[in-house]
């Protein structure tokens, strides 16, 4: 593999300029003579790759919505180096030769890394254990029914303990079908302004509740995704605070959206678990700043703009936005985070979900980086988007932090 140089780089919390040498899909070292091909950096502050633990890719199966090629360009447009697919596909992941045609597919394209999560049950219906000692055989990093919620609490067991022997983590779309029943957005003063159907925040805390007792009864892992609520975030910070082995994940839109959103009807804005209140989305920052929450993740999932087009009790739920995730977190909450707390819950922190070792700079390890621009305004443009789901919330808005450049396994996977 043909060597690459870095240069007119910054490490976080380093003034000066520098340049990385990369070689053979690692780091070589550091401010070493030009070696190989070399990109200027501009200035741009470099990190290690960002990783997403929960995206939908939707293929195999709804490649009209996104396919491997567009959304792990998508992610590499984002800074990420690494992409966990979900498994609710057509057909689902929940055999070995899909995890491994996948991997094959995408280890050709040159772009982002996928690294594909099986479903915990053969064909996500919840009642019997897919092949899980074959699908970690074969490369899936995660196990779950995401898309489906675990409604038969002893398969939920059973299956936390086999992959706990398998070393592996169970991750839940923690929500109460029967709570949530037809509700399209969160229940509340809007929907019932609104005359929605809605949601209410018990359906997530009372699934987590139940859940986390399973935890304690197994000691398995469990990683509950995309937390919404005030009250489910509260369950999880107990759960941790006696000692049981539980993680979550917040996306960005449920920080920086709310039900007010669907005051326009627009069914860009249903997502699920749906967008709540101020007062959960408050909590759910002041979890990331005090490291209840584990880690940040988009749950990228696109749409046809026709699809999304349609009436708020048809059209599906969803929202993609994997190439701007990073932008929207630094511009609106960089200062409270600050830079080496964010990059922490997209690198290390979804790291630690897996079970992975967490990514340095230092020489030696994987050259998987991100150069990212903090300080220029770009605005958001949609129709520049990688991904196939070319329409956005933020469209229109200027944000920070873009990143100019993604490296991944030592190659250019995207440059700005």
């Amino acid at each position: 593999m043909k060597q690459l140089t870095i240069t007119n780089i910054k490490r976080p919390g380093s003034d000066g300029l520098e340049s990385v040498t990369v070689e053979n899909g690692v780091i070589t070292g550091w401010n070493l003579p030009h070696q190989g091909d070399v990109i200027d950096g501009r200035g741009g502050t470099v990190a290690p790759a960002f990783i997403e633990p929960h995206a939908h890719l939707r293929e195999p199966g709804q490649t009209q919505k996104e396919d491997l090629a567009s959304g792990l360009a998508a992610a590499a447009a984002g800074g990420y180096g690494t992409v966990v697919s979900m498994p609710n596909t057509s057909p689902v992941v929940d055999d070995p030769a899909t995890v491994r045609a996948l991997i094959e597919k995408a280890d050709g394209l040159g772009l982002a890394r996928l690294r594909p999560a099986a479903a915990l049950t053969r064909g996500q219906n919840g009642e019997h254990l897919a092949e899980l000692a074959y699908l970690r055989e074969a490369g899936a990093v995660m196990f779950t029914d995401d898309g489906r919620t675990s409604e038969d609490a002893r398969v939920l067991r059973l299956g936390l303990e086999y992959a706990h022997s398998l070393g592996m983590v169970v991750s839940v779309h923690a929500e109460d079908a029967s709570l949530r029943a037809g509700g399209v957005m969160n229940e509340g003063p809007v929907s019932e302004a609104l005359g929605l159907p809605g949601n209410p925040a018990a359906a997530e805390a009372a699934r987590v509740a139940r859940d986390l007792e399973i935890v304690a009864q197994t000691g398995a892992r469990l990683h509950v995704q995309h937390l919404s609520t005030a009250r489910a975030l509260e369950l999880v910070r107990g759960a941790k605070a006696r000692g049981l082995p539980v993680t979550c994940e917040v996306c960005p839109h449920h920080l920086l959206l709310t039900d007010e959103a669907l005051r326009s009807f627009d069914a860009l804005y249903k997502v699920a678990p749906p967008l709540r209140t101020q007062k959960d989305a408050d909590a759910l920052l002041s979890g990331l700043l005090d490291g209840t929450v584990d880690c940040l993740a988009t749950d990228h999932a696109p749409h046809t703009r026709a699809e999304k087009e349609r009436d708020l009790l048809e059209a599906p739920f969803g929202i993609a936005y994997i190439e701007i995730a990073f932008p929207l977190m630094w511009t609106h909450f960089g200062e409270r985070l600050g830079l080496g707390r964010l990059l922490d819950l997209m690198t290390a922190a979804p790291a630690h979900v897996l079970g992975w070792p967490a990514p340095t700079l230092e020489p030696g390890s994987p050259a998987d980086l991100v150069v990212l621009d903090l300080d220029t305004g770009r605005e958001v443009n949609p129709a520049g988007f990688l991904s196939k789901a070319k329409f956005s919330p933020w469209a229109g808005e200027t944000l920070r932090g873009w990143p100019t450049l993604t490296v991944v396994g030592g190659r250019v996977a995207f440059r700005r």
